[in-house]
């Protein structure tokens, strides 16, 4: 279980976390190489779980408090921390019975995760120009590509962000589910968070291959998929965390021997049917802060821990706090 945290972690810190679609988060867009536009089954942080095989309680604290919270928690004091943890332990007692139980705070986890998801698209949604309760494809390309010569040839230097758009049409087009080349804020949604929608899965896989595999074969070989987490340096020795992926690729990613992995495999390779990132994250926490062993954590077990789950440092009172929202 702490390998698939790791594992997830070293592939896709290649790009900016929940950056999903990269050219439309700004008014200034990036350059192609600042940011790779690439869906994936993202985890529960931007951060490494372990630090060269040591715990990050940074992870813990994105996946308690969602990432825009953790940032608010970094510069408390213990007195202030646990001040503040106490009122969210109240919050994820559902049952108020004195204990948060495994299934309560995975609950806690994916609310302040999703949470993340519906600000964002919020955020998003209110930056273009939509026509009543729909926004158009012509409406967001001028946004977000109007700039752009749709006729470049392939060697101008611009021609990445052509590739960009044609990229975000191919999601676009997955995602408007009555194709009528317009999508509603549910369905921007998926257009932005798309490996959270079951339907967008095969748009994740593409976008991983798209990205990973350079000799664009249909295929990721081993060196790709190396090539993709860690770039090597000249002289540089592989670290130990790079040749595990190498046996975890030959070992468990390439199930039919053949030295490269087809769609099926990037698809169980990068959202693993069987693993959940909220319930990894709650056992792991309940784990490490379960004084008496009973599978469940009174708030005093909790605060006696707060520096793993929101540290001992941060710059206000924090949304987890301060919202009217419903858990």
């Amino acid at each position: 279980m702490v390998w698939c945290c790791h594992q997830a972690m070293k592939l896709y810190i290649v790009g900016l976390v929940l950056a999903l679609v990269a050219t439309t988060w700004s008014s200034a867009i990036p350059k192609p190489d600042e940011h790779k536009n690439r869906a994936y089954d993202k985890d529960l942080s931007d951060q490494q779980h372990e630090r060269e095989g040591d715990h990050n309680n940074g992870y813990d604290h994105d996946a308690f408090l969602g990432r825009e919270d953790a940032k608010s928690f970094d510069q408390l004091t213990p007195e202030e921390s646990k001040e503040r943890l106490a009122i969210i332990v109240d919050k994820i007692d559902k049952d108020r019975d004195g204990y948060v139980t495994e299934k309560e705070l995975q609950d806690w986890i994916h609310y302040v995760q999703r949470r993340y998801i519906v600000t964002d698209t919020e955020r998003m949604w209110a930056d273009h120009e939509t026509e009543g309760d729909k926004l158009t494809w012509d409406s967001y390309k001028k946004r977000t590509y109007g700039f752009l010569d749709e006729d470049l040839p392939p060697d101008h230097p611009n021609h990445s962000y052509k590739e960009m758009m044609d990229r975000d049409k191919r999601r676009w087009a997955k995602a408007d589910k009555d194709q009528d080349n317009t999508l509603t804020k549910d369905e921007f949604t998926d257009f932005l968070h798309p490996e959270e929608a079951e339907h967008m899965r095969d748009v994740v896989v593409m976008e991983t291959l798209d990205d990973i595999d350079k000799d664009k074969d249909g295929f990721i070989s081993l060196e790709e998929f190396i090539g993709d987490m860690w770039p090597n340096k000249e002289g540089e020795e592989e670290p130990e965390w790079v040749k595990s992926e190498r046996e975890q690729f030959s070992t468990f990613r390439d199930k039919n021997n053949d030295k490269k992995l087809d769609q099926d495999e990037v698809k169980e390779w990068i959202m693993p049917p069987d693993y959940d990132h909220s319930l990894a994250e709650s056992k792991h926490l309940i784990h490490e802060s379960d004084v008496d062993r009973d599978g469940k954590l009174t708030k005093e077990e909790i605060l006696e821990s707060y520096d793993l789950f929101v540290g001992s440092q941060a710059t206000d009172f924090g949304e987890a706090l301060t919202r009217h929202d419903e858990f």
